[in-house]
């Protein structure tokens, strides 16, 4: 969105692009509650989640958030109005994926890597290659984590026949493809900085992410439930508020995308 309107668009437009952002991730969590009801019952790890609201709810809050996506949508410009049921298929679409492919991690890539695209065309209405590369990057990083993530699953998972790459790699070879996703991701933000137009402090940034990235595998390393959690949520958390940051101060300051 910053890059995309070289600085800050008008309040209307970041309103409509917060709340987009609001009800699409609402509908695919609680379609994520309802799709994996009965198999989070039975994962340790995940016993409690149907708990936190009922099924009903859960179908209730799909139905109102996406409804409230697509009108959003419809309120910002044509291209994302006539986009919006496609975002939606898409988010609801990886919810499913662990039954039939191992490639589940990407799927989840994907339903998130939709933002940075759908910021730019709220913003300019056209596609261009600064959001297609960060969406790429997205992918990678968002794929990556996901893989040291999912390795607390595998014996569940395993059990269960569910797919997803820890199962078919199993973990050593997980977490070193986590790494070869996110060294991708570096360079994805490299090119996204370059086709932006990004200056220095983005650049700068990079060296920071870089940091997060390896200390997030250093952690995941130990395999164990607290390390693998402090480097899925410390990690990208400071990953996040530093990209965001980075863009932002180099954009306002510098005045170079």
């Amino acid at each position: 969105m910053l890059v995309a309107a070289k600085g800050f668009p008008s309040l209307v437009t970041i309103a409509l692009i917060l709340l987009a952002m609001v009800f699409a991730r609402t509908a695919a969590m609680a379609f994520n509650r309802i799709a994996d009801w009965e198999m989070d019952k039975l994962n340790p790890r995940t016993a409690g989640r149907h708990k936190l609201v009922s099924k009903a709810t859960a179908y209730g809050l799909v139905g109102f958030s996406g409804i409230a996506f697509v009108l959003v949508c419809s309120w910002i410009n044509p291209i994302c109005f006539l986009l919006s049921p496609i975002a939606l298929a898409v988010i609801f679409f990886y919810s499913l994926t662990k039954r039939f492919t191992s490639y589940t991690q990407f799927f989840l890539g994907l339903s998130l890597a939709i933002a940075p695209v759908g910021a730019w065309l709220a913003v300019r209405g056209a596609f261009a290659w600064p959001p297609i590369i960060l969406a790429l990057g997205v992918i990678f990083w968002v794929g990556g984590f996901d893989l040291i993530y999912a390795t607390q699953d595998y014996e569940f998972d395993r059990q269960q026949g569910l797919h997803s790459m820890v199962i078919k790699y199993g973990v050593p070879a997980s977490l070193r493809l986590a790494q070869a996703m996110h060294a991708i991701l570096l360079l994805c933000l490299l090119g996204f900085g370059l086709a932006g137009n990004l200056g220095w402090i983005y650049y700068l940034s990079l060296l920071a992410v870089g940091g997060a990235l390896f200390y997030e595998h250093r952690a995941a390393a130990s395999l164990d439930l607290a390390g693998i959690n402090r480097a899925f949520f410390q990690s990208n958390a400071f990953v996040s508020v530093i990209f965001v940051l980075a863009v932002g101060l180099d954009v306002w300051l510098l005045g170079r995308s």
